[in-house]
């Protein structure tokens, strides 16, 4: 039985506000790592790290907004060896795919002398309904680089199960998950799929990397834009043009659609104001 909280280091992220929800329905302790909780955990911060690891058995940690920010990677392993000391008994990470840096951070992890389980996951499909290309699709435009590329984008709701199974469930340590969607598509049968369940014109409109880190950077800052197109640059280039298996061999199903995640949200009201 769980006794102890498990640790989520970006409770208030796409990821980790539903691992959060999900570990609470099933009565289980959490100690939400964030800047402005109880006990407040900040990655620029390590001074807050030993206290946000304390007394906890479990962490599932993410690091906003990337493994691929500078000094993310050192960072994470300087968290791990902390949290040696504290006696973590598991440590869950999400990784990306296809990214350089994050595969470092993996190894990091790998290599940290923590029981662990890594969560390498495709492409976000709430990217569309929670963030920055959210009030394009509500201008009736996804625009995205990478021409006609493929992507198994995969449901975040997939992602904190299969972080939810691993916290809580025997048979995950030294797992490597790679989670995706259940088939390949390019992002203008993305743009179909919403425009159809949306009953309105939604339109992919193939754009340069250098418009894409105009885009973000308008949404967020430069900094943000830089890492955020390197990372396209690196994975929308075909590296991630397959289907991969986690999400089945971590909870036994496959893994959602996007046509699922589509109504869901649509259901949900999240692109129902007019841009």
């Amino acid at each position: 039985m769980q006794t102890q909280p498990i640790l989520v280091v970006g409770a208030n992220g796409k990821t980790g506000s539903r691992v959060v929800a999900r570990l609470e329905d099933k009565g289980i302790a959490v100690r939400r790592g964030s800047r402005n909780a109880d006990i407040p955990f900040d990655w620029e911060t390590p001074t807050t790290w030993e206290p946000a690891l304390s007394g906890v058995s479990k962490a599932y940690v993410t690091y906003f907004p990337d493994l691929a920010f500078p000094g993310a990677v050192e960072k994470l392993e300087a968290f791990t060896k902390v949290a040696r000391t504290t006696g973590l008994e598991h440590i869950v990470l999400l990784s990306g795919r296809g990214e350089h840096f994050a595969s470092i951070g993996e190894e990091v992890v790998r290599n940290s002398g923590l029981p662990f389980t890594i969560v390498r996951a495709a492409w976000f499909a709430q990217n569309f309904s929670e963030g920055y290309l959210r009030d394009p699709i509500l201008g009736g435009v996804l625009p995205m680089p990478g021409g006609d590329i493929v992507e198994p984008i995969i449901d975040i709701d997939d992602i904190a199960d299969v972080v939810v199974a691993a916290l809580t469930e025997e048979g995950h340590l030294g797992e490597r998950y790679e989670v995706t969607g259940p088939r390949l598509m390019t992002f203008a049968e993305m743009a179909h799929v919403l425009a159809t369940t949306l009953g309105r014109h939604i339109q992919h409109i193939p754009i340069s990397f250098e418009e894409f880190h105009a885009n973000v950077a308008a949404s967020g800052d430069d900094f943000v834009a830089d890492v955020f197109t390197q990372i396209a640059r690196e994975t929308l280039d075909g590296r991630n043009a397959y289907v991969a298996d986690g999400v089945e061999r971590a909870l036994g199903r496959k893994p959602r659609d996007f046509v699922k995640f589509a109504s869901a949200a649509a259901a949900q009201g999240v692109w129902a104001t007019a841009a």
